[in-house]
């Protein structure tokens, strides 16, 4: 007995589960561990299934549930539970004998014909609507591939409450699967779902205020997202609110997101990536940038070396040396990277008429190695500070007024009083004189 669990509780994902009973078949392959946050394409879910299922004729059971999603099992029971109050005890019980099991925290969704047709396009038969009565009476040929349907309610518009449902749909299953183990049949079976029960809104940011965070989520709605693709799939990418660029102060801002580049001449490897943006011969930027090992820290780093900008003929270069640096598997992002204020990007006096340019990249963020997620960046390294000149004054203002609270706090515990004092309705002192 082998299982797959393939858990999705995003917006427009489908909770699958996809477990496999027989003596016969091998152990499900192994699966490498997915990143946090990573969703599994209909690409690499199909890739799976294939060596899933490998070679041969399949008897395949779906049960296909109105909706569902990962939230049932944690609310009504959770897959893992001993409680005997559980809705899903059938569902533990197969799960506590399989002898192999691979989880997927989350799987695309595309609709809710998509793993009936995947089903249907990978077995080559057309699915066979039953239930657990008909299941018992039908006689099964193993030697030949079977799609068998067994369609499950949801507690949507029920009169009962969506744990008796649940509980009643896991009746089900543990009959059909006790069906299937009675005739001795091999099979593999799919829990899974129309539409999600429960969808997690995403919230705009447009009405959220401005700050510091950091950029791991999608950027593909941003202004200007530049991605360079080599052989095995994207491995620099760019993405900046504005890119603007000035001969001199006296000169407008010329803002490039508006245009879209070429990126004939980039290139990237294990060492050194070179990000080449052309905008119609008129404009050339290049971003260099290197990775090496660092003893110290023992990781690698990445580090953006130079940007260099050809416009009408003459060259500008400008270094990197203050602070645009990050782990080599995250990406470097900062709200603004320019070389007249606060300078990032260091003019290099020594290249001609570098001086008189000036560079301006608001929200700007890059990765030249590590890509790994599509077209996400991965963790950012933030260039701001933790300490920013505000909180020094705070910080500087309230050791000043400890000190000075502290200071008088030791004065008032010094104040001694006088051990005799003088009695003015006593007898006066006399003191004899001698001449």
């Amino acid at each position: 007995t082998a299982f797959i669990y393939l858990f999705c509780s995003f917006t427009s994902l489908l909770l699958q589960m996809l477990f496999q009973h027989s003596v016969a078949y091998s152990q499900l392959p192994p699966l490498a561990s997915p990143a946090a946050g990573h969703i599994i394409s209909n690409d690499q879910l199909t890739t799976y299934l294939n060596s899933a299922f490998g070679s041969g004729p399949h008897t395949v059971l779906l049960f296909l549930q109105d909706k569902l999603s990962k939230d049932d099992f944690t609310v009504f029971g959770g897959v893992y539970g001993n409680d005997k109050d559980s809705a899903f005890q059938n569902l533990e019980a197969a799960l506590h004998s399989s002898s192999s099991s691979v989880t997927l925290p989350a799987v695309e969704w595309s609709g809710s014909s998509a793993i009936p047709a995947l089903l249907q396009e990978k077995l080559g038969v057309a699915p066979l609507l039953v239930d657990a009565d008909t299941l018992s009476h039908l006689s099964i040929n193993a030697s030949i591939s079977n799609l068998l349907l067994i369609n499950l309610p949801y507690c949507t518009g029920s009169q009962k409450s969506c744990k008796e449902v649940l509980r009643d749909n896991d009746e089900i299953i543990g009959q059909v699967l006790s069906s299937m183990k009675d005739k001795n049949v091999p099979y593999t079976a799919i829990y899974t779902g129309l539409q999600p029960s429960r969808v997690i809104s995403e919230t705009s940011m447009s009405s959220q205020p401005v700050g510091r965070s950091l950029l791991q989520a999608d950027v593909t709605n941003g202004t200007q997202l530049i991605m360079f693709n080599a052989t095995g799939g994207p491995c620099i990418m760019l993405w900046a609110q504005d890119l603007n660029i000035s001969f001199s102060s006296t000169l407008a801002w010329v803002d490039l997101t508006k245009r879209t580049p070429d990126l004939t001449g980039s290139m990237c490897n294990g060492t050194s990536s070179l990000l080449v943006l052309n905008y119609n011969n008129e404009i050339v930027l290049r971003f260099a940038m290197s990775q090496k090992f660092y003893p110290v820290s023992g990781r690698n780093w990445f580090t953006l070396d130079t940007v260099q900008l050809q416009s009408n003929g003459s060259t500008a270069n400008f270094l990197g040396r203050r602070g645009i640096y990050a782990p080599a598997e995250y990406s470097f992002h900062c709200q603004t990277v320019n070389s007249f204020r606060d300078a990032l990007l260091v003019p290099n006096s020594t290249a001609g008429n570098t001086t008189e340019w000036r560079l301006n990249f608001i929200d700007f963020q890059i990765q030249g190695f590590g890509l790994s997620n599509g077209t996400n960046f991965s963790y950012a390294s933030d260039c701001a500070g933790f300490f920013t000149p505000g909180i020094w004054m705070g910080l500087l203002t309230s050791l000043l007024m400890l000190y000075i609270f502290v200071y008088g706090l030791h004065m008032i515990m010094q104040l001694n009083t006088m051990d005799r004092f003088d009695d003015p309705k006593g007898p006066s002192i006399s003191v004899p004189q001698s001449e």
